[in-house]
């Protein structure tokens, strides 16, 4: 955990963060006449078609792309990945991390419409991506503003940029802030706050489910 915490610690406090709580039901997974859901950021449940929760949520159709659940008395067709608030009665994007080996948790991604992976990482203030990532990317990140991050291996110079679009999954985000490091121990990018305090985060065991807020 070392390498990719020594660059969070140098991120914090280049932006504040903020968290928001709301009822929701995720759709986890989807099998014939049965789907696996999150209820309140509740462990994974199967539901049986029929079947009601103490929650008041009921599964009424399957189909092999979404279900169809009654949700407080008004009816709502989720897609794999989806979420849906009850109390506003909308669906949000939302997609589905799985934990690996080590705990940590990847995200195969699109910057700017070019694909990266991310990992996941709530200490980072920013989406932080190496120089020769972000080359790739076809990032002119030398055009941001210049700032010297205090790592665990001294001072690194990296660059503030603003990403158009960050999509992980069905999530999409415009505008997200992110720093550029030219030298450092930084083998993979982070997804970190600039994109993760505009979701809602819910983790149960090695599933962590990210639900578009705004």
């Amino acid at each position: 955990m070392g390498w990719h915490h020594s660059i969070a610690m140098a991120l914090a406090g280049l932006l504040a963060c903020a968290g928001a709580n709301a009822t929701q039901v995720v759709v986890v997974g989807l099998f014939p006449n049965k789907a696996v859901v999150q209820i309140d950021g509740g462990a994974p449940r199967t539901l049986a078609v029929g079947q009601k929760t103490s929650e008041g949520v009921t599964l009424l159709s399957v189909e092999r792309n979404a279900a169809t659940f009654d949700i407080a008395g008004r009816q709502a067709r989720l897609a794999m990945g989806q979420a849906h608030s009850a109390g506003a009665g909308s669906t949000a994007p939302a997609v589905v991390l799985n934990a690996d080996s080590r705990g940590h948790f990847f995200a195969d991604a699109q910057v700017n419409g070019r694909p990266i992976r991310f990992v996941v990482d709530t200490g980072a203030t920013l989406i932080a991506i190496p120089a020769a990532e972000a080359q790739r990317l076809a990032l002119d990140y030398r055009k941001g503003d210049k700032v010297i991050l205090n790592t665990a291996n001294g001072p690194a110079p990296a660059y503030r940029i603003r990403l158009d679009t960050v999509r992980v999954g069905d999530v999409a985000l415009s505008g997200v802030d992110a720093v550029v490091l030219e030298v450092g121990p930084l083998p993979v990018s982070l997804l970190g706050m600039s994109f993760l305090n505009r979701m809602e985060m819910k983790r149960v065991g090695e599933t962590m489910t990210l639900i578009k807020r705004y």
